[in-house]
């Protein structure tokens, strides 16, 4: 199946694992999808990413974190730029999710990173999704 926004169709694959209490999601794997999955377990929303091969198809699987009530680290994460609405960010106007308790991921020149790190390093981006 063919969607117009790979990574919300990603976002909601997590959300909805994550809501069923499963160990893993499996997703079809692209460069980005997996730089946003990497920003995500540095930032401990998910334990691993794996990239496997399954015949034609490159699959990453994600395996979520859970609490010690069985409850998912990552309770939301919501699609921000999305293709008919682009949202940029200078260094001075990167958001702060939930307060500093969440993470805002960006696209950025130097590459897919969380919101913290592009203002450590004084850059702006495409601010593509919030995590809380």
């Amino acid at each position: 199946m063919a969607t117009s926004d790979p990574l919300a169709d990603m976002f909601t694959r997590i959300r909805n694992a994550a809501a069923a209490r499963h160990d893993d999601v499996r997703i079809p794997a692209s460069n980005v999808k997996r730089a946003v999955a990497e920003v995500l377990k540095q930032e401990g929303f998910v334990k691993n990413v794996v990239v496997s091969d399954e015949g034609a198809r490159t699959i990453l699987k994600v395996d979520l974190t859970y609490g010690d009530d069985r409850k998912a680290l990552l309770t939301g994460i919501r699609r921000v730029s999305r293709p008919g609405l682009r949202v940029y960010v200078n260094q001075r106007e990167i958001p702060r999710v939930f307060g500093g308790l969440g993470v805002a991921i960006m696209s950025t020149s130097q590459g897919v990173m969380s919101g913290r790190e592009a203002w450590r390093r004084k850059i702006g981006g495409e601010v593509l999704c919030y995590v809380w």
